[in-house]
């Protein structure tokens, strides 16, 4: 039922855009094929004030092997309409918010990756050319670009592909670092403001420290949602920028079909970010408990079993990380349409308005014995530091 819903939602947002493609390709399920590829860590730690993405991705080599056979083998994993679905979206609903990506280095065939996966769900174009995508340096000028890395041009794909899969009218726009230094990254964020960004969202972390929390500054915009992913190491030492109080922490599930009445369940994904800061304090509006600062997640969203089209990486690619989960609920605050008034202190007003995730930890046994069960790296009912609140069931937490 879910699917031919979305199926319908997409055709009506093309023609809301004006855009023609071709036929909606069948969305994709988990796990059709032969299993993918060696998973590859696209951001390797390194040392020094620099944070790293957080995204593993594995080629699809079967599904890319089809398709190069001239074969219509669809994607493996959670496509752009299943995405939709398990999280209550209204596909009909037209946004032209834009939503920026903070990243590093140039990813150079970004729109062309974006298009095969926007055209491979049925999703409107969003090109240069319609005026819906824009890519630009950390100054905010189209050129020169930075130079290219492969791991985070999977990244920036990932990136835009989520918020298409969300919000796909919205605006997307790129700010590309110099290179992952917190300073570097702290200016694409503040660029991506002063050219108009409704929402920001950030798909890499480091350690919280001094170093880091120097620009605590540039994530904080008055009338911008700032969102970051909270990390994939998972219990352990709070992520920056996810660690701010002016930032929407994300972290992550796993998302699996059910047969509930919803049509799917979620439990904490086992690799997800959470954490207790040793610097900033706890906000008013986040639950007291064992850690007496400021907690990380605040909400979640899939992480996992993500499928994603980046050409140099191998074409079709599965994909795992809370560099999923942050995108995807940028492109959700787009939908919305709140970005102005939004604060991370509504999600805990509103948090009638997710899906409580209640199953699964983020240590390294899955069962929660690293910190002796506990609400910091088990989930359980409501607030709980690996999942936060919940994920998005529809725009009412928003």
């Amino acid at each position: 039922m879910h699917r031919a819903i979305v199926r319908a939602g997409f055709a009506g947002l093309t023609a809301l855009a004006a855009t023609a493609l071709a036929a909606p390709a069948a969305l994709a399920a988990p796990a059709r094929h032969a299993a993918a590829a060696r998973e590859v860590v696209a951001c390797p730690e390194r040392p020094g004030p620099y944070a790293r993405c957080l995204t593993r991705y594995a080629p699809q080599t079967a599904v890319n092997r089809a398709r190069a056979a001239g074969e219509d083998a669809a994607p493996d994993g959670w496509g752009a309409g299943d995405l939709a679905a398990a999280y209550e979206l209204p596909v009909g609903t037209a946004s032209t918010a834009t939503v920026a990506v903070s990243i590093a280095y140039d990813a150079p065939n970004l729109e062309a990756d974006l298009a095969a996966y926007r055209t491979q769900y049925g999703l409107p174009a969003c090109t240069t050319a319609n005026g819906c995508f824009r890519k630009v340096d950390q100054t905010g000028a189209v050129a020169p670009l930075p130079a290219t890395d492969l791991g985070w041009a999977v990244e920036a794909t990932l990136d835009v592909s989520m918020i298409s899969a969300s919000c796909p009218t919205c605006h997307i726009l790129v700010v590309e670092a110099d290179d992952p230094s917190f300073a570097n990254l702290a200016a694409t964020e503040d660029t991506a403001v002063r050219l108009g960004a409704d929402v920001v969202s950030n798909s890499y972390g480091g350690r919280e420290g001094g170093a880091a929390l120097r620009y605590a500054a540039s994530y904080r915009h008055d009338g911008h949602v700032v969102v970051a992913s909270s990390g994939d190491s998972g219990y352990t030492a709070a992520s920056f920028p996810a660690v701010l109080d002016s930032v929407v922490a994300v972290g992550g599930t796993t998302l699996a079909p059910s047969d509930d009445a919803r049509g799917y369940t979620e439990r904490a994904w086992q690799r997800g970010g959470s954490g207790c800061s040793a610097y900033v304090a706890r906000p008013a509006w986040q639950p007291d408990g064992d850690c007496g600062m400021r907690t990380v997640a605040d909400v979640a969203a899939v992480a996992d079993n993500v499928a994603i089209y980046q050409a140099d990486a191998g074409g079709w690619l599965t994909i795992g990380g809370t560099s999923a989960s942050a995108p995807l609920v940028a492109g959700i605050y787009g939908l919305a349409g709140h970005a102005a008034t939004a604060t991370p202190a509504d999600l805990y007003r509103h948090a009638d308005a997710l899906f409580d995730v209640t199953a699964g930890a983020n240590d390294p046994a899955g069962d929660g014995s690293r910190c002796g069960h506990d609400y910091l790296c088990q989930a359980g009912p409501g607030y709980d530091a690996p999942t936060g609140l919940g994920t998005p069931n529809g725009l009412g937490a928003f």
